[in-house]
């Protein structure tokens, strides 16, 4: 192993996205011993949309990291529109989102993440990359994680607390939740970098079209994120050919016609199979805590992927570091979590079952579209309290 292990940490962290990485910050921040496990080798890049709302950047001015994001030039993004299949559109002004009037921003997910790791790094966290982590019961707790190496070497480390922050493939928790045999994914996410998008200045663009819908925003660099899911079926039937689907099935939405038609793909396209959207268990076993989207996954329209593991990361951070035992811990953290994502998600799922018909999504995006008032009160459903302050 690499790094030089302690005896026994304070807190195991696995997997350094925004939720890990962030997690670990604030927990070595206030004094405790933090061991990160990452089983890539940053940076690398990661299928996500990018889009950064608002309300994160508050979270990176209290992580120390936003006069390093300042540098790397993120892409303003002033506001999100929607495009029915005939074009349509519904325009959300970003600032509706959070509480502080800022816009949002467009940064790829493998500079945001090496920022934050290197920014783990300098609070005193242990990192380990390319490593995996299993985990180890005693009477039932999850009492130590055994490490492995690309090199084939292992060593078991002892942690008070563990938290996965594994995204969706939930390598800690699906040991006790019981999700090791998933079912079938019905969705397939993808996503490329793109220079030559013809995306209005400013804007996030998201369409609809039959099957899925996608979207597309300025990044970094002159680069563009487009980030689509489709029918695992239609997957099939287009022989998984990312280039085929994105020119067959998404340029069937007349606005990505315009805009995505001219575009060439810069880099390698990256595929996940979706199994499971909404709620998970924050708390999945004892001496366990679960973060980001290893705790529940949030549609992709509602743009808060990267905001619920910043979100997630900070109330596990403060009821690991204001409670000492467990159970404490775990009553803190699920309290702290249901308050702040259970009427989210559970709007995010009502507009996930009306969006299944096309149809249906194509009504809602003109009727909200046309009142400025409708669709800042549908632009809030899926946020935090917070953004219901924001001023007209």
């Amino acid at each position: 192993m690499a790094a030089d292990l302690k005896e026994i940490y304070d807190v195991l962290i696995v997997g350094a996205g925004p939720a890990g990485s962030s997690a670990a910050i604030r927990i070595a921040d206030a004094g405790r011993k933090v061991l990160l496990v990452e089983q890539k080798r940053f940076p690398r890049e990661k299928l996500c949309g990018e889009f950064v709302s608002p309300e994160c950047l508050e979270h990176f001015r209290e992580l120390g990291i936003d006069p390093e994001i300042d540098l790397v030039n993120p892409s303003p993004i002033i506001e999100t529109v929607f495009y029915s299949r005939r074009g349509k559109a519904l325009r959300i002004d970003n600032r509706w989102l959070g509480g502080s009037e800022e816009n949002a921003i467009g940064l790829s997910r493998a500079k945001l993440d090496q920022l934050l790791i290197k920014r783990a790094s300098e609070s005193g966290v242990d990192i380990l990359q390319e490593t995996t982590a299993m985990p180890i019961l005693k009477s039932g707790r999850l009492d130590a994680v055994r490490l492995r190496s690309p090199d084939g070497l292992s060593e078991t480390v002892k942690t008070v607390i563990t938290i996965d922050a594994t995204g969706r493939g939930k390598a800690l928790s699906r040991s006790f939740t019981g999700s090791r045999n998933q079912k079938r994914a019905c969705y397939v996410a993808f996503k490329a970098h793109l220079r030559g998008a013809r995306v209005e200045n400013g804007a996030c663009e998201i369409y609809v079209y039959p099957g899925g819908y996608g979207g597309c925003a300025r990044i970094e660099n002159g680069l563009y994120n487009l980030c689509f899911i489709v029918k695992a079926s239609q997957v099939k039937q287009l022989n998984s050919d990312p280039n085929r689907i994105w020119r067959e099935v998404i340029l069937k939405n007349k606005r990505a016609v315009e805009t995505l038609r001219p575009a060439a793909v810069d880099g390698e396209w990256l595929a996940v199979p979706i199994t499971q959207l909404g709620r998970g268990s924050a708390v999945p076993a004892d001496g366990l805590l679960a973060v980001g989207d290893a705790a529940s996954f949030i549609d992709p329209f509602t743009g808060s992927g990267i905001l619920i593991a910043l979100e997630t990361a900070k109330l596990a951070g403060d009821a690991i570091t204001q409670h000492s035992d467990f159970n404490e811990i775990a009553r803190a953290y699920r309290h702290s979590y249901n308050a702040a994502f259970k009427r989210r998600l559970f709007v995010s799922s009502l507009i996930r079952q009306a969006g299944k018909a096309n149809r249906l999504a194509d009504a809602a995006i003109a009727l909200l579209g046309s009142s400025k008032a409708l669709g800042k009160i549908a632009s809030q459903a899926t946020r935090s309290g917070s953004a219901l302050k924001t001023k007209t």
